[in-house]
This record gives structure tokens, C-alpha cells and sequence, in this order.
């Protein structure tokens, strides 16, 4: 024990040596990691940071350089070397394939000697040559259609090459390519002022449109369009909802009818209300009822202004109702006539004149303005049916003895009776919203169609006798531009013909096979021929769509 503690040395002063041997010692160089004395260590950290410092720093001197030489070749690549200038080149260079056709036939011909030097160049080489056209001669001034080959007035003979590439050239002149399928066709500038601008460009501009911008503001011309002729045989339709389905009749309906603005249809029947529906093919949403206590509806119908609208039934009086004040006027009892119904009327085209069917052949004449009766006219029989002509001057009536009246509103007197062929009882008139023709139904089903100049002049064989119903015909219509007649008979089930007037043939898909029409009472066409709507005796408004026609 006492040996250990004899040569034991303090702590302190053994700290003490190694400081001062740290002090005295210094490193051999850059990497030595040893003191000579082998027990000195030497601080790494400041030495390993100093290396990669250096070593990161040539790696990025190193990329930088490669990315310059990398930026050197692909502008070289791309534009050039911009170093070297070749002295030698042509500065510039005539681009043959801009040209047409036409000029490079003919300076393929003019240079001549030039053409191997032509082929040098960047111009397409032929697969392959014929050698005798070379040898080959044509003489173009003995062959009259080949006059216009030549160049100059007194030329003759040319060599075979010469004659195949004035050939090509003529031919593109007389049947130029499309513009627009060539790549190097000039665009047109639209910005221009030039008035000649359309045709420098050689943009052709359609018929009705100022510049070539305009047909791309609309569509209107470039649609093809349906003919404006109804084909005959096959009606073109498709059903859709029920005119009245939002509020239907409890009765059957005895009357329908499209407003002049094609959106409200008027609906009335027996069971006393009358109806106003918005038509869309869609919703069909109603507008308003008027209910009249004490008048079932037997027929209802707008003014052609659209102002009003009159109601009848089975009484001594008639009911206007105003569409714009919502107004319900009381027509009648009419002041020294004595009849028992008014059920049965029509209303002139100026809408200034109703025409009640009143008893022993009496018509009488209403104002629509003091609803009071202004005249009376007196056929020999019984009346049935009015019609009034298009300029609302004239009227035609029938009845009971077969003939057809015609009667001028402004003397009130008739001017001619003429027979309807094959006709005892005249059940409904009808006269076409365009042209002279009239139609004309009788109670043994038969419509006759006549033309108004041919049977006042005497002519009196109808031009078409239509013989589809077997029954008493109740009404017959004609649409807006007079291409179809409808004729019907409610005593019958389907009983609803649709005839192409053009070629007076019956549509062959209607009525539709497996779509039930019960029996029809009443139908309308809308003004422009859109929609088609029919009333039946079991309360519904069956509503079509013609596709022929665009607007309703």
C-alpha cells in the first residue's frame, strides 16, 4: 500500500502535463492524424469540413463547365454554328414549294438546260423516266385543241418533256385545288381594310352575309331547312300530354281553341266551366276557370283579335267574356227575334261580326263592338252551317235543301246558290285561310272540296269528294297554310280524318292504330301548325305535336 501511494500522481497535476504536451505539439501536415511523440490526437473535424469544402467545390466548377458545353451544341443543333459564317453560301434561297403548280411547270419548261441543275437541289425526283419522251416530238400548231399550249404565236414542235409538263399545267389551270386543303394557302388577314380584301384572299362569301365573320354569328342560313311542302302519305306526329290534364272536364268537351299568340288554348263543354290552359307540350298548366251556372257550354271561341271570347249553350242568350278586364257580358235575348238557342255561330276575320244560326234559315248578324243585331239574312231552308272568307266580306252558309249560299256582308244580300253535288242536308263549312278553296260536309258523311271561282263561275263537280266517314260530318278544318282538312263525326269512334289537301289523300298513320281518339267532338290547329288538339266526349283534350311544323 504504501509503495502505491508513494508513486501515485495527483490529478491535478496530471491535467497540468497533458496541456502543456498539447501545446508543444505541432501537426506534421495536412492528413496527419498522429503527433510524432504516437500519443498525441489531433482535432479531425476542422480537416474532414476543409476536404469536402474543396471537393464540392470542384464538382460544381466541373458541372458548370459541362452545362456550358451542353448549351453550346444544342444551340448548335438547333440555329447553326454562330461561330463560322460560310463566306461561300447563298445568303438567300427561293423556296419552290410556295409556288403553284403552274409556275413550277412552267419554269421546269423555260430553264431547259437548267433542269439537272434543278434536280440537285431539294426538288422531288420522278420514280421513274421515260426516255422516249425525250426523243419524243409534238407538233401543237397542227392540232386545234392543242393551240392554246403554245408560248409564243409562232411556235410549233416541242420535245415530248416539254409537251407532258405544258399539259400538267394546263390541266391545274382549269381545275384549281381548294384553298383551304393547301398548307401553303395564305390565311386571310380579317383586319384588313381593303375592300378587295375577299377576293385578294380568294375567300368566297355566302349569299346574304357581308364577310366571311358573319356566318359565324349565326346559324340561321347554314341549317338545312324542311321543305316548306307537306309530303303526302305519312303525317309526321307525336303525342303528348293531355291539353287539360291539370284540371280536366267532367263532360264531354264541345270546344277547343288556340289564342292567336299560340300559348293559351280555350276549353269548354257541358259541364258549364270554361277553361284556359298555357300550352307548352309539357306542363300545360291552367290559368283560369269561369264557371256559368246556367249555361252549358255548346261551342266557344276567341275573336281573331284575341280580345274576347264568346260562349254559347242552349239558351236564348250568348255570353262574351273579356279577356283583358276578366269581364263576363250577357249577349241576347236579341231585341225582335224570337229564337230558342243560340248554340251555333262564327265570327268574321276582322272580328267586328258574329253570325248566329238562328230558325228557318234566318242568320243573324251581331256586332261584337254593341253586341246588338245589326241585319238578318234569309236562305230558303233550314241553316246548319256558316262559314265566312278570309277578307270577312263575303259568307257562305248551308242547310237543309243542299245547296251552298254565298252572301256579300256589305249589301247583305246573296249572289249566288249553287249545289252541293250528292249533298240533301249540309252539316258544316269551312273555308282555307289561304287560297279559294272551301269544304264542304254533308250528313251522309261525304266532304266535298271545292274551288270558290270555279263553282261561282258554274263549275259544279267538286275537285275532291272525300268519302272516309260513314257518318253525319259535324265540323271540318282547315290548318293555317291549307295543307291539311280535317274532317270528323262524333257519332263514331275515331272518326277523325286528316287529308293532305295538295294531293287530297288521306294520311295513312291516322288516326294512330294503338292510340284510342274515343269519340271526337271538337279540334283546332294552332296558328303557325305546331300543336294539334282534340277534344272527345270523355272530358280530355288530347294534344299532338306535327313535327313538320316548327312553331306553334
Amino acid at each position: 500500500m504504501s509503495l502505491i501511494s508513494q508513486n501515485a500522481v495527483p490529478k491535478e497535476l496530471k491535467k497540468k502535463k497533458r496541456d502543456s504536451k498539447k501545446d508543444e505539439i505541432a501537426p506534421v501536415g495536412e492528413g496527419q492524424e498522429e503527433a510524432e511523440d504516437g500519443g498525441a490526437v489531433v482535432d479531425l473535424e476542422d480537416v474532414k469540413n476543409q476536404k469536402r469544402k474543396r471537393v464540392r467545390k470542384e464538382k460544381d466548377e466541373q458541372m458548370e463547365i459541362e452545362r456550358e458545353k451542353e448549351m453550346k451544341r444544342l444551340e448548335n443543333s438547333l440555329f447553326g454554328s454562330l461561330d463560322k459564317v460560310d463566306n461561300t453560301a447563298a445568303l438567300f434561297f427561293t423556296d419552290r414549294s410556295a409556288n403553284s403548280a403552274v409556275s413550277v411547270y412552267e419554269e421546269d419548261v423555260d430553264m431547259g438546260g437548267e433542269s439537272d441543275e434543278l434536280e440537285a437541289d431539294n426538288q422531288r425526283k420522278p420514280v421513274w423516266v421515260d426516255e422516249e419522251e425525250e426523243k419524243a416530238t409534238i407538233n401543237i400548231a397542227k392540232v386545234n385543241r392543242l393551240r392554246k399550249l403554245r408560248k409564243e404565236e409562232d411556235e410549233s414542235v416541242i420535245s415530248g418533256s416539254a409537251y407532258v409538263s405544258r399539259l400538267r399545267a394546263q390541266h391545274i389551270k382549269m381545275n384549281p385545288g381548294t384553298d383551304w386543303a393547301r398548307p401553303d394557302a395564305h390565311s386571310r388577314d380579317y383586319n384588313s381594310s381593303d375592300e378587295d380584301s375577299d377576293k385578294e384572299s380568294e375567300v368566297v362569301v355566302a349569299t346574304g352575309f357581308q364577310d366571311a365573320e358573319d356566318i359565324l354569328r349565326t346559324n340561321e342560313d347554314l341549317v338545312l331547312k324542311r321543305s316548306a311542302k307537306l309530303l303526302p302519305g305519312h303525317l309526321e306526329f307525336s303525342r303528348l300530354g293531355d291539353a287539360n290534364l291539370k284540371d280536366p272536364s267532367n263532360a264531354p268537351v264541345n270546344s277547343v281553341q288556340f289564342h292567336k299568340n299560340a300559348q293559351l288554348l280555350l276549353v269548354g263543354g257541358l259541364d258549364r266551366t270554361l277553361r284556359f290552359f298555357q300550352v307548352d307540350g309539357k306542363k300545360n298548366e291552367k290559368i283560369q276557370s269561369i264557371f256559368l251556372e246556367d249555361c252549358p257550354i255548346r261551342k266557344a271561341a276567341f275573336l281573331p283579335d284575341g280580345s274576347q271570347a264568346i260562349v254559347t249553350g242552349r239558351r236564348k242568350f250568348a255570353y262574351s267574356f273579356d279577356l283583358v278586364k276578366a269581364q263576363v257580358d250577357r249577349i241576347g235575348p236579341l231585341a225582335g227575334r224570337d229564337e230558342k238557342s243560340l248554340e251555333s255561330f262564327e265570327v268574321s276575320p276582322d272580328s267586328k261580326t258574329i253570325a248566329f244560326l238562328g230558325n228557318e234559315g234566318h242568320i243573324l248578324l251581331v256586332s261584337t263592338k254593341t253586341k246588338e243585331l245589326i241585319g238578318t239574312l234569309k236562305m230558303n231552308g233550314s241553316v246548319r252551317s256558316v262559314a265566312f272568307t278570309n277578307d270577312g266580306q263575303q259568307l257562305l252558309s248551308s242547310g237543309g235543301d243542299g245547296k251552298i249560299y254565298h252572301w256579300d256582308l256589305r249589301t247583305r244580300s246573296c249572289f249566288h246558290i249553287g249545289t252541293d253535288e250528292g249533298c240533301l242536308n249540309g252539316t258544316a263549312l269551312c273555308t282555307s285561310p289561304v287560297g279559294n278553296l272551301f269544304a264542304a260536309g254533308s250528313d251522309s258523311g261525304i266532304v266535298n272540296i271545292y274551288n270558290r271561282d270555279e263553282f261561282l263561275g258554274g263549275k259544279k263537280k267538286p275537285i275532291k269528294a272525300v268519302e272516309n266517314l260513314t257518318t253525319k260530318v259535324d265540323f271540318v278544318k282547315f290548318n293555317h297554310d291549307a295543307q291539311i282538312l280535317a274532317v270528323s263525326s262524333r257519332m263514331k269512334k275515331n272518326s277523325l280524318k286528316l287529308i293532305h289537301v295538295p294531293s287530297f289523300t288521306v294520311f295513312s298513320n291516322w288516326p294512330p292504330s294503338n292510340q284510342a281518339l274515343h269519340y271526337p267532338s271538337c279540334m283546332d290547329f294552332s296558328p303557325n301548325g305546331g300543336f294539334m288538339a282534340m277534344g272527345n266526349a270523355a272530358g280530355k283534350v288530347l294534344l299532338y305535336k306535327l313535327h313538320h311544323y316548327h312553331h306553334a
